[in-house]
């Protein structure tokens, strides 16, 4: 279903109103059409976690367009400053993920992807069209002298792999004098025109999980005289992730899911290793903290009967996304004024994790849920490869961040 871009921006009054509010209002709505034609480009030639080279090249242009100085990072990411009028106030950045899934686009429109195997499934192709018209928005403000605080535009490579492209940025620098950073993401079971916030954790701490079995394994008629592998990985997949829930507090959210489990290649022999990899999540930063002991305490016990031996190698992935207060009360009052505020949804924390939990690890700031789904529509989901967005949620979103920006200073301390 492809769409024309047809930005919803409040009442007309609001639409119609003078100052920076009006002319990102303005700049949204003129340059609606180059910003669907942006993401439809950015959909159309994906690249996955660290080759956005191409992408990267994109958005250099046309940061560079705007008259503005961007530079690549080390590898792939852009970086870029829109000055402010007072240099002595501290830039507020915003973060847009860049790469794209190893998972086939299923969809039959004209912008498809062109690159097989590969595509845009989880809406960041939405995310850099969104901070790029921000961008536009924020540069034109500037130019009216209606910009006091700075803004850095963050385009980070690899949040889809791990390790993840936001440690390698922040270890770059992106952060230094930064005052607070602000990121959206495609929620599909959000209506379009609605953004969904929350304050404090909105999602979850995710981390690599895999463990590797070893025993002496022999024929299948005489399991007593080896060790049963394949039947001790069983044990393990299914008792490990129920032990973990009865040893942690249960607020805490503990799930542990096996995505991949190997072992053996022909009937009749028992294998004499094997392997499970999948995700530890969880919604409580502490239960995050202590899952790694824990988990090494309760394997060694659950695999002790069946005489294997079993090791587990955990990767901290990221933590949850904590949403300071204050970075929610700027979005909700950019909200209010772009959308109004019967449009700012209250929205449960999710298993889902994202690596911008890291910047906010290092300096306050908030993650919104930018609503993609047609009103009435079908529902779809992330990281599938039907996924369809509406693409009034680009507009929207750039109006978003871009009076957030300019509301930072404008709220009481």
């Amino acid at each position: 279903m492809e769409q024309t871009q047809q930005v919803l921006l409040g009442t007309p009054e609001q639409r119609s109103m003078l100052g920076p509010e009006g002319l990102i209002a303005r700049s949204v709505r003129e340059r609606s059409e180059e910003l669907s034609a942006v993401r439809r480009h950015l959909h159309r030639h994906p690249e996955l976690s660290h080759e956005e080279h191409a992408t990267t090249e994109f958005v250099l242009e046309h940061l560079a367009a705007l008259g503005l100085s961007p530079r690549r990072l080390r590898s792939t990411g852009v970086l870029c400053d829109i000055p402010g009028s007072d240099p002595r106030l501290a830039p507020i950045a915003l973060r847009a993920d860049m790469d794209a899934l190893g998972i086939p686009e299923l969809t039959a429109v004209s912008y498809r992807s062109a690159v097989e195997g590969v595509s845009h499934a989880c809406g960041h192709d939405v995310h850099m069209s969104a901070v790029l018209g921000a961008a536009m928005a924020l540069v034109r403000v500037a130019d009216a002298g209606a910009l006091r605080r700075g803004v850095r535009l963050i385009f980070q490579p690899s949040e889809e792999m791990h390790p993840c492209g936001a440690l390698d940025l922040i270890a770059q620098g992106v952060l230094e004098g930064v005052d607070s950073i602000l990121a959206l993401h495609c929620d599909p079971g959000v209506d379009v025109g609605h953004i969904g916030l929350k304050t404090g954790p909105i999602t979850s701490a995710t981390d690599p999980v895999r463990i590797e079995v070893r025993g002496a394994g022999g024929h299948t008629s005489r399991p007593h005289l080896t060790q049963d592998l394949v039947y001790a990985l069983g044990s393990i997949a299914t008792q490990l992730p129920a032990a973990l829930t009865r040893r942690m507090d249960p607020r805490s959210g503990v799930n542990l899911t096996w995505g991949s489990i190997h072992a053996g290649s022909a009937f009749n022999a028992i294998p004499s290793s094997g392997t499970l990899e999948g995700t530890l999540r969880c919604l409580d930063h502490e239960a995050w903290d202590r899952a790694e002991e824990l988990l090494e305490s309760v394997l060694a016990d659950l695999v002790r009967p069946w005489g294997v031996e079993a090791s587990v190698t955990h990767e901290r992935g990221v933590p949850p996304v904590a949403n300071s207060a204050r970075s929610v009360e700027v979005l909700g009052a950019a909200v209010g004024g772009v959308l109004g505020r019967e449009n700012l949804d209250p929205t449960a924390q999710s298993l889902g994790g994202e690596d911008f939990a890291w910047y906010l690890e290092k300096v306050p700031g908030a993650l919104a849920r930018l609503g993609t789904r047609t009103p009435g529509g079908r529902t779809y989901d992330l990281h599938m490869g039907d996924l369809m967005i509406d693409e009034r949620a680009i507009g929207i979103g750039a109006s978003v961040l871009a009076a957030a920006c300019v509301q930072r200073d404008l709220l009481p301390a």
